[in-house]
């Protein structure tokens, strides 16, 4: 999985566009048997489309969606050699984006597009194995999409466990994936709990409407289910939302080790200072030692160009979708010297104690730097 997640672009047929909102679609990719150990996914993964524009057809766009079916039996289930006949993700318009409008105005069945091998480690590694467990998840809007697939996945393969979903919607009509939840609080009555809020619309039942903050979380949460026994907590959506979800469950008492995060959307002017790895010195020229996929290779460094940019002018085959900090497709461990990280969305504590970057958003501190994109 290692090696295919870096470069492995491969054209896939869509064999469906479903309406699901009206400013939404799922989109079902067919896997022919020959790729489908390559598109072996886990619980909360992604993957890159990419696609050409322009005249020449020389711009090329990028975006990562997440993959919102179940794994089977968890991390680990898929036969020998085997992987899915199918990928369906979720993909919303965004107002002038780049690639949401041509997926909801003018991608068509029987089209292709170029997906990369899924990535990603939001989700279930690292958990214990086992029948049993209690699990929730805090999404707004798209967040939906890759904790669908992680609590269709937990309930399905932990016969005893619970999962208690807490999602945020601006109205019932926005809301995406509602008959596949619909269908998990149906399979799954006594274990799977469904709280909804809508922002901007008045729920005839249930809680008020209004944006879920920190405040609000922090007094919502120990009402619905026992925070301190929750195994794992989930948080996918907005910058605005993960973060107040975050702070709620510090206040609540929750260990950090226990909640994952993955960011969807980041406003400009969130205040978000640059993380500095090591060093205090930017702007330095030197070089850039990478390997990948095996291959390893040194490059000169151009001033005030990212280590992702250095790599890709040598090698175009570097992994990358949205070059915001946000999605992790281009992290990295550093092996050698020190950068600067402008931005980090997509990485945990954690991570970054064990070395890791995002090659994105990170600049030479030394003038010598090495990367492993393997790692």
């Amino acid at each position: 999985m290692t090696a295919a997640r870096h470069s492995a672009f491969h054209r896939l047929r869509v064999a469906g566009v479903d309406r699901i909102t009206d400013d939404a679609v799922a989109l079902t990719f067919e896997v022919p048997p020959a790729l489908r150990e390559t598109y072996r996914f886990t619980p909360g993964q992604h993957v890159t489309l990419r696609r050409f524009t322009g005249p020449d057809g020389g711009a090329e766009i990028r975006r990562t969606y997440s993959v919102c079916d179940p794994a089977p039996d968890g991390d680990g289930g898929w036969p020998a050699g085997g992987g899915p006949a199918a990928l369906r993700v979720g993909v919303r318009l965004v107002e002038g984006g780049a690639f949401s409008p041509y997926a909801l105005k003018e991608l068509l069945a029987g089209d292709e597009i170029e997906v990369m091998a899924p990535a990603g480690r939001f989700g279930l590694a690292g958990l214990a194995a086992g029948d049993g467990g209690h699990f929730a998840a805090v999404v707004g809007g798209s967040g939906i999409t890759p904790v669908l697939s992680i609590a269709a996945t937990v309930l399905a393969s932990r016969l005893a466990a619970r999962f208690c979903l807490v999602r945020s919607d601006r109205t019932a009509a926005s809301t995406m994936f509602l008959e596949e939840v619909a269908d998990l609080k149906d399979r799954y009555p006594g274990r799977f709990q469904l709280v909804q809020v809508l922002s901007r619309e008045e729920q005839q039942a249930g809680l008020p409407s209004g944006r879920l903050d920190g405040e609000r979380l922090t007094a919502l949460l120990p009402a619905l289910l026992p925070v301190g026994r929750v195994d794992a907590w989930f948080l996918c959506g907005p910058y605005g939302l993960v973060s107040g979800a975050e702070h709620a469950l510090s206040d609540l008492g929750v260990d950090r080790s226990r909640v994952h995060q993955e960011i969807f959307h980041v406003d400009d002017g969130t205040g978000v200072p640059a993380t500095a790895v090591a060093g205090e010195r930017s702007g330095v020229t030197g070089t850039v030692h990478a390997t990948l996929d095996g291959r390893g290779g040194s490059w000169a460094s151009r001033d005030g160009e990212s280590l992702l940019e250095t790599v890709l002018r040598n090698r175009a085959d570097a992994p990358y979708a949205c070059k915001g900090g946000v999605c992790g497709t281009c992290r990295a461990k550093l092996v050698a010297g020190e950068v600067r990280m402008d931005r980090n969305f997509a990485l945990e504590p954690e991570e970054l104690d064990a070395g890791y970057v995002l090659a994105c958003q990170s600049h030479p501190v030394t003038e010598k730097v090495e990367l492993d994109f393997d790692a």
